[in-house]
C-alpha cells in the first residue's frame, strides 16, 4: 500500500524525499478543501480524487519536458477544467524545525478575524491562529493534510528593517507539538524568500494548491 500525501510530507520535512526517478505519485486528497501538485527533485505528487488514469495519461498527451510536466500550465489548466477549482500561483515550499521557548520578542494574540491576511489564511486553513507585533502578524495554521503552515505581513512603514526575518523566526516558537513548520512563498517574491530562508526555513519543493470553489449563498 502506497504512502499517504501527509506520510509524504512528513518524510519531506525530516529530508527523505521520493526517488529522484522522474516519476509521478498520484495520492488521494486528504480534505476536500485541498487538491493540487507537489513538485521535489525529480518526482512530482499529485493529490488528487480524481481518476489516477486521467493523471497519467493527460501528462503522457504534453509534449514537454517530462521532470516539469505536473507543473506545466496545460497540465495545471487540464487539472482545473477537469475539478472546477481554482489557483493562485505555484509557490516554493519550505519547512523548519520548531525552536524551544518563547518568541525572541513580545507578540500579542489577535482576535480581529476580518483582518486581510487571516482571511486569507481561513480559507486555505484551519485552527487559525493570529499574533501580531508593532509592524507586522504572523499566522499559523493547518493546512495541506494537516500539517502546520506559517504566513506573515509586515507593513509597508516596517519594511527593509528585519522585522519578516524575526516574525518568520516567531513561528517557529509559535508552532505546537513539536511539529515542523511549512511556508510557501510566490516564487517572484524575492524578498519573502529571503526573510524566511533568513529565519532558517529550507526549500524543499514547489506547490500548486487547487482550492475548492465556494459554494454560493443560498
Amino acid at each position: 500500500m502506497g504512502r499517504t500525501l501527509g506520510e509524504i510530507l512528513d518524510a519531506a520535512a525530516r529530508g527523505a524525499f521520493p526517488p529522484p526517478d522522474g516519476g509521478t505519485t498520484v495520492v488521494p486528497q486528504e480534505r476536500h478543501r485541498d487538491a493540487g501538485v507537489i513538485a521535489f527533485t525529480a518526482h512530482s505528487v499529485v493529490f488528487t480524487d480524481e481518476d489516477p488514469a486521467w493523471v497519467r495519461s493527460t501528462l503522457a498527451a504534453l509534449d514537454c519536458d517530462g521532470l516539469a510536466a505536473t507543473m506545466n500550465p496545460r497540465f495545471l489548466s487540464a487539472f482545473l477544467d477537469r475539478t472546477g477549482r481554482r489557483h493562485d500561483t505555484i509557490d516554493l515550499m519550505t519547512v523548519a524545525d520548531p525552536l524551544a521557548g518563547e518568541p525572541p520578542f513580545r507578540l500579542r494574540a489577535l482576535a480581529d478575524r476580518d483582518h486581510p491576511r487571516v482571511v486569507r489564511a481561513r480559507a486555505r486553513r484551519d485552527d487559525v491562529r493570529v499574533w501580531a507585533a508593532d509592524g507586522g502578524v504572523v499566522v499559523l495554521g493547518r493546512g495541506i493534510a494537516g500539517r502546520w503552515e506559517t504566513a506573515i505581513e509586515v507593513d509597508e512603514p516596517a519594511r527593509h528593517r528585519g522585522l519578516g526575518r524575526a516574525l518568520a523566526t516567531a513561528a517557529r516558537h509559535l508552532v505546537p507539538d513539536g511539529a515542523p513548520l511549512w511556508s510557501q512563498q510566490a516564487a517572484g517574491n524575492a524578498r519573502s524568500i529571503r526573510a524566511f530562508q533568513a529565519a532558517g526555513f529550507r526549500p524543499v519543493g514547489s506547490e500548486a494548491l487547487l482550492v475548492a470553489a465556494p459554494v454560493p449563498a443560498q
